[in-house]
């Protein structure tokens, strides 16, 4: 078996070519072309966001195709491959696949689809929201948003997030940040500006959302504050400059749809995101939540506290911590427990009582794993790793088809382990030279 994320191995081929491909009459969408093909369409939008490793989206590709097929000419049908593209299956909060949005009257509010996964199922939501676009357009409450014209009218140029600096505002706001800045440096009568507005104040209130505030966008009147303009050197507009903290500035030469401003402002978003959390095994809940919730979960099994000592844990722990940082961007989940407090879970994962440490990662919604046969180093675990990124290594079910019940236990309190007391034995009334004699 090929290790495709718990799949056979013909997705291999899947996963370098995705699911579709131009014969069919589902459009492939990528941060390229999205803004241009759906959010400026007059056309109502199926789009569907995939992986290729995913088992549920391998069985709805007929029906999406079929589906495609039957509403050619009627409703536009797409697909992204947001493993592939992870910046935009972010920008539209997708968590798991398949994940299906329909992209209406208001291609900014794009609502979920919750129905089946048949094309007869698909084919009828498609023709409800259909009948929903055309009554609205006909009461007059909505016109689409077919252009950047319109999104200003409709209220897409609300500038409530885009924050405006000053010479007097600017360091204090943004050089001593810890969070990332994009600035858009514009005069207030440059037509490439004015084009440039509503997507910007539209992607500044989709990216504070998106990143919880810690990538910021904002504005600078560059033609009043003129120190600002000399100091970084502003020669057209609208120039915009990314900020980050103890790094010069980078100038920003991506697209300037919104779509394309989100993708580059979640990028870097992920860039100067904390690792996730390297969490200890103490209860079934942690288990379940953290692997239910990631595409994959790298469960370590560290030696007895008492074989290592806390200073040895710790670099382990280190090694795994350091691995959780350079692969931070595949959101992936990271647990460790210690040899012995989990025996069920290790024989699960074909662990077991020897070789410690041990590295596990499982894909949950599979219940299948692969093992980590190199060193626990950091150049073993990332060429394993790295091997589990592009579909290779071998995997195996979990045993019993689920994970096994997990032990409440105390979590490790960061110190040595301390051996068990043992009871005092009184040797005053044994004759030992009687028992060497007898013995003889």
């Amino acid at each position: 078996l090929l290790f495709v994320l718990g799949t056979v191995s013909c997705t291999l081929f899947l996963a370098v070519n995705g699911l579709y491909s131009a014969s069919d009459d589902v459009i492939e969408l990528t941060p390229t072309n999205f803004n241009k093909e759906v959010i400026q369409s007059e056309s109502l939008w199926l789009v569907e966001f995939y992986a290729p490793w995913c088992g549920h989206c391998q069985r709805l590709t007929p029906e999406w195709k079929k589906a495609a097929t039957a509403l050619k000419g009627v409703v536009k049908v797409g697909a992204v491959d947001a493993d592939k593209h992870q910046s935009l299956g972010g920008q539209y909060g997708v968590r798991g696949f398949p994940t299906i949005k329909i992209f209406g009257a208001n291609k900014n509010k794009a609502e979920d689809y919750q129905g089946g996964r048949t094309s007869d199922a698909i084919v009828d939501a498609a023709l409800s929201a259909l009948r929903s676009l055309v009554k609205e357009r006909l009461s007059g409450r909505s016109g689409g948003y077919s252009s950047g014209k319109q999104s200003r009218e409709s209220g897409g140029g609300d500038k409530k997030d885009v924050i405006e600096l000053t010479d007097d505002s600017f360091d204090k706001n943004v050089i001593n940040s810890d969070d990332v800045w994009m600035v858009e440096f514009y005069a207030p009568w440059c037509g490439h500006c004015k084009n440039l507005e509503p997507e910007w104040a539209a992607a500044a209130t989709e990216v504070k959302e998106q990143t919880k505030g810690k990538v910021k966008l904002a504005a600078v009147d560059a033609t009043v504050n003129q120190m600002l303009a000399s100091r970084y050197g502003i020669r057209g507009f609208p120039t915009i400059k990314i900020f980050q903290k103890g790094e010069d500035p980078i100038d920003y030469d991506g697209g300037r749809t919104r779509s394309d401003i989100i993708a580059r402002a979640l990028d870097l978003f992920s860039d100067n995101a904390p690792p996730p959390e390297l969490l200890e095994i103490i209860s079934e809940d942690v288990l379940k939540s953290t692997c239910d919730a990631h595409q994959l979960c790298i469960i370590s099994v560290l030696p007895h506290i008492l074989d290592t000592g806390a200073s040895g844990r710790n670099s382990y722990l280190d090694v795994m911590l350091k691995m959780a940082e350079k692969y931070k961007k595949k959101m992936w989940g990271w647990l460790w427990t210690e040899a012995g407090a989990q025996s069920d879970l290790e024989s699960s994962l074909g662990i077991g009582g020897f070789g410690y440490p041990a590295m596990a990662a499982v894909n949950a919604r599979k219940m299948k794993f692969a093992l980590l046969k190199g060193s626990f180093s950091e150049q073993g675990i990332n060429e394993f790793l790295r091997e589990l990124s592009v579909g290779r290594g071998s995997t195996a079910p979990v045993g019993g088809g689920s994970f096994p019940k997990i032990h409440s236990v105390e979590p490790w309190d960061g110190k040595d382990g301390e051996l068990p007391v043992e009871d005092d034995i009184d040797l005053s009334d044994v004759d030992l030279d009687d028992w060497n004699k007898d013995e003889l």
